[in-house]
């Protein structure tokens, strides 16, 4: 197979390639953080946390968004290794002002409006912050407060706080688009589309590390095949912590993020479609109006400089207790689809998942992907989240109701389905079957509550003691009926 042995990528404007053999500097699990950092001209970004919390280490990736444009998203340089940037366009706090005629710096539009609105005060959070701000700027104009919101959640401030902040991106993004940016766009483009032509599968190895990154599924089912013990990652918000919080050795990875058959979201009559590549952020923009119980979920997942890196496939794979939409999917009856050398498997997320961390995948399979049933216009759906405080933050305890009433105001079907309760995220049955059939009352919901306890031992951490959670848990499944339930209805319909 042709095969490259570099990475090639836009930063300051040159195209860089990027052999790991002849540097001897890199490995492939080195950070686009410490790459930058590593270079005399780019040390505005920061390392704080190296988990992707604070946001001192924001850049922002633009690539061809196939309307003739660039899309610009903000990611944590500190979870993405160097080759996940092949074929973009890198752009740090360096790269955002421009220059006049007689090489005087001048700022651009969000860095003016931080400066004007005493934006910065330490600093240390500020280029991270212009990052965010550039790419809101780039992607909207006249945002609401909420959208401005959401875009600087994933950025930590404990000198200015954050009401100058905003105030300056909304100021900003006031500003027509006619940075040096959009000037140049046509000839980033064709730079991006000559780097993206190239779909030679990248093998790179140096000393114990080998890193493999096809770009058409033949190449990856064969590469999969061929090294059952690689590391599978789409987006890498997960694993990326194994070596920059655990210190972990990563020596074979398989690198999905190039292939475009695993990015799409499609929707028929009956049910939607996600690819295992698709972000979360793309989700989440599409199920607004199409599932909004999703949508709502996706919108306390991480920051959106995590989602807009962070895939379905790989937050199934990951399979966490606390997987944010994994108590969803179950309660949805989403299946996966699972691809092998000549063979296919659609297993319900349910089955999929086996224990803590544990997937039914075999060796020669990859996730393609996620198939989601359309609900029906009487289903209700709703999903929770409790955690320490309400942006960037895992769960403590999570859950999904799914529920179908008869006109008599009676049970039809249920499904309840929690997150961090268990090793898994796992239906409480028992409950389940409490309700079924029944009068959707407050004493039957009690009633039920006190079922869980047969379905859930969970564990004491940091986040919550064990009894502590057995509360939430109960309490979540009566918030559930208090959006739901009316007990004078049924008290009428038990007298007639």
């Amino acid at each position: 197979m042709p095969v490259q042995q570099s990475i090639r990528f836009i930063l300051d404007d040159q195209v860089v390639e990027l052999d790991f053999q002849q540097s001897g500097q890199y490995t492939p699990v080195t950070t686009v953080l410490n790459y930058l950092r590593s270079l005399p001209g780019h040390k505005g970004v920061k390392e704080g946390c190296g988990q992707g919390d604070c946001g001192a280490c924001t850049v922002v990736l633009a690539e061809p968004d196939g309307r003739g444009g660039l899309s610009y998203k903000a990611v944590n340089s500190c979870l993405i290794f160097l080759p996940m940037i092949h074929g973009k366009q890198l752009i740090t706090v360096e790269n955002i002002n421009e220059e006049d005629k007689d090489h005087h710096p001048v700022l651009h539009p969000v860095q003016l409006a931080l400066v004007q609105h005493d934006g910065t005060q330490c600093g240390y959070c500020t280029p991270g912050m212009v990052a965010s701000m550039f790419a809101l700027y780039k992607n909207h104009r006249n945002p609401a407060k909420e959208v401005v919101e959401d875009a600087l959640s994933g950025n930590l401030c404990r000198c200015t706080g954050y009401r100058s902040i905003v105030d300056a991106a909304l100021d900003a993004c006031k500003v027509k688009d006619n940075d040096h940016f959009s000037r140049n766009k046509e000839q980033v483009i064709e730079k991006l589309d000559a780097l993206y032509r190239n779909t030679e599968t990248i093998v790179i190895q140096t000393g114990n590390h080998t890193y493999l990154k096809p770009f058409t599924m033949t190449e990856a089912l064969k590469l999969r095949r061929e090294n059952p013990d690689a590391l599978m990652i789409t987006g890498a918000t997960d694993v990326a912590l194994l070596k920059t919080k655990k210190h972990l050795h990563l020596p074979k990875i398989l690198d999905l993020s190039g292939l475009d058959e695993l990015k799409l979201i499609l929707e028929d009559h009956h049910r939607i479609v996600i690819g295992a590549g698709t972000t979360m952020e793309e989700i989440r923009e599409y199920c607004i109006s199409r599932l909004p119980a999703l949508a709502g979920i996706l919108h306390v997942f991480g920051s959106l400089q995590i989602r807009n890196m962070a895939t379905m496939g790989g937050n199934l794979m990951s399979a966490s207790p606390i997987g944010d939409t994994l108590p969803l999917l179950i309660a949805l009856h989403a299946k996966v689809r699972l691809l092998g050398n000549n063979k296919q498997r659609d297993l319900p997320v349910e089955d999929f998942i086996t224990g803590y961390r544990q997937t039914d995948i075999h060796a020669d399979e990859l996730p393609a992907l996620i198939l989601i049933p359309k609900p029906k216009k009487n289903v209700i759906i709703r999903s929770y989240k409790l955690s320490k405080r309400t942006d960037l933050d895992i769960s403590t305890v999570s859950a999904c109701f799914r529920m179908v009433l008869t006109k008599e105001n009676k049970v039809r079907e249920i499904d309840i389905v929690y997150g961090g309760m268990a090793d898994r995220p796992k239906r409480a049955a028992a409950a389940e079957l409490v309700l079924k059939d029944e009068l959707w009352s407050r004493a039957l919901v009690e009633r039920a509550a006190n079922q869980l306890e047969k379905a859930f031992q969970p564990l004491s951490d940091a986040r919550a003691a064990a009894d502590t959670r057995m509360i939430m848990a109960r309490n979540l499944l009566l918030k559930f009926w208090l959006e739901t339930g009316r007990d004078d209805l049924n008290e009428k319909k038990e007298t007639d």
